[in-house]
């Protein structure tokens, strides 16, 4: 498998948005816990709703972390501490030991901000 070099991910809990900063290609993942399963889950208690809040948090870093693979250096970066989350998640995988890791704090941003913070970030 050819590995590319530069990823950024900007994310939250319900959405992240994957740039390769070498072809300036962006998709999306997005996470399967919305509001209205959160609210389904609270109806019938809250203890599922924390078990399956995991399950699909979980799921939402496995398809991101799958993805991350290709990379040599990836940049997680947005408004939430998603993106410590998920650098912890990876943090326990052997699988990413040789993949370079940085996490920043940044605001919600437009498509054309999230990608000059990306390559501003890997030119430095």
């Amino acid at each position: 498998m050819e590995t590319k070099n530069n990823l950024g991910i900007w994310m939250d809990h319900s959405t992240a948005q994957l740039i390769d900063s070498s072809s300036n290609s962006n998709h999306s993942i997005n996470s399967e816990f919305t509001f209205d399963t959160k609210e389904e889950a609270l109806n019938k208690s809250e203890s599922l709703m924390h078990n399956k809040r995991q399950q699909m948090h979980k799921a939402y870093f496995k398809e991101i972390s799958d993805q991350i693979l290709k990379y040599n250096h990836v940049l997680l970066f947005g408004p939430t501490n998603a993106k410590v989350e998920l650098h912890n998640y990876l943090n326990k995988d052997s699988h990413f030991k040789n993949i370079k890791i940085d996490a920043q704090p940044a605001d919600k941003m437009t498509d054309k901000e999230k990608n000059a913070f990306v390559k501003n970030h890997f030119q430095n």
